[in-house]
């Protein structure tokens, strides 16, 4: 599926198109996939959120596929493997950031579906060292939205510092912050779901919530540490508020409107701490793997068609969707 120009998704962008098979270049992978999950991100890539980097463009960062090919030097998996292609595609591996453990900021990163072609289709390129072994545990459907909500969330909830038996809020409930709650609560947190979406308010009391309310609604209890999963900065200042003194409030978007202007007491005094979180290192995608697998953590999962991913998009953006949309090839 893919977007030769940015375009709202009602007018349907993407268009099934027949394109030569990719070939692996030096340590790089061709890999047959299974499956990809459809991301927020891909939402903002389609539309124009994000400025366009390549086009035409193959969109998908959360894929699942089995290696078919491997390029010169490749040697890390054997053909057949199953392995993840995540969002971070390429770090340059020399600057301070990637020498200090903290690649995601690195100035010279690369990402799928933004930089280069990604899992929207039948087969996508990966260089070996950005792949990841996907555990047993999972199926191709369960394991895609493990590749980019997964990973976000997890670093997002590592950066809230939220201790077990301490109070999460998590500001929209989509891909990610049901990923996250599965997590939280396994470790022993509670969680306070605040989300316009009545089907997803419902999804999170299913997985164990402690209280759910709409978006913009104040939770009944002081919050330990807090993610903002929704693109909408008009969340940010309630959110700050609900904080107790000390608490953290993740921002975990590649977007997000504007942040209205705000009350120093009644958002950041009590030594609060806003911040956000920039893609993920190879790091927190191996450890979220791991957990997940011990929980083990279940993905609710929605099939589409590689050429219903128009569709997909559009239920996304409408909300429509429980948990992630995933297209099956």
């Amino acid at each position: 599926m893919v977007l030769t120009r940015q375009a709202r998704v009602a007018t349907r962008p993407l268009a099934l198109t027949d394109v030569p098979d990719p070939s692996p270049g030096p340590e790089e992978l061709l890999v047959r996939v299974a499956a990809c999950g459809v991301c927020r991100t891909d939402l903002h890539v389609v539309e124009g959120d994000l400025p366009p980097r390549r086009l035409p463009l193959v969109p998908g960062h959360q894929v699942v596929g089995r290696v078919a090919a491997a390029g010169p030097g490749a040697s890390r998996f054997s053909q057949g493997d199953r392995v993840g292609i995540a969002w971070l595609r390429r770090t340059c591996g020399s600057c301070d950031f990637c020498r200090q453990g903290r690649e995601n900021l690195c100035a010279g990163s690369r990402y799928t579906g933004w930089d280069a072609d990604g899992g929207y289709g039948e087969y996508a390129i990966v260089h070996e060292a950005f792949a990841y072994a996907i555990p047993a545990a999972f199926t191709d459907q369960d394991a895609a939205p493990l590749l980019c909500a997964g990973i976000i969330g997890y670093r997002a909830l590592r950066r809230a510092q939220v201790e077990p038996g301490q109070k999460l809020g998590l500001y929209g409930f989509g891909s990610s912050a049901h990923i996250v709650a599965q997590i939280a609560i396994h470790r022993g947190c509670d969680i306070y779901v605040a989300t316009r979406g009545a089907s997803h308010r419902r999804l999170a009391e299913e997985l164990g919530a402690a209280w759910t309310g709409d978006a913009l609604d104040t939770p009944p209890v002081a919050l330990d540490g807090a993610i903002v999963f929704a693109p909408a900065g008009e969340i940010v200042p309630g959110a700050l508020s609900a904080l107790r003194g000390g608490g953290a409030l993740i921002l975990a978007g590649i977007h997000m409107s504007d942040i209205p202007s705000l009350s120093y007491d009644a958002c950041l005094f009590h030594e609060k701490t806003l911040t956000s979180v920039e893609s993920n290192t190879r790091a927190d995608g191996e450890a979220l793997l791991r957990e997940a697998a011990a929980i083990p953590l279940r993905p609710r999962t929605t099939a589409f068609a590689l050429a219903d991913a128009n569709d997909a998009l559009a239920a996304l953006a409408q909300d429509r969707v429980d948990g992630t949309a995933v297209l099956i090839l």
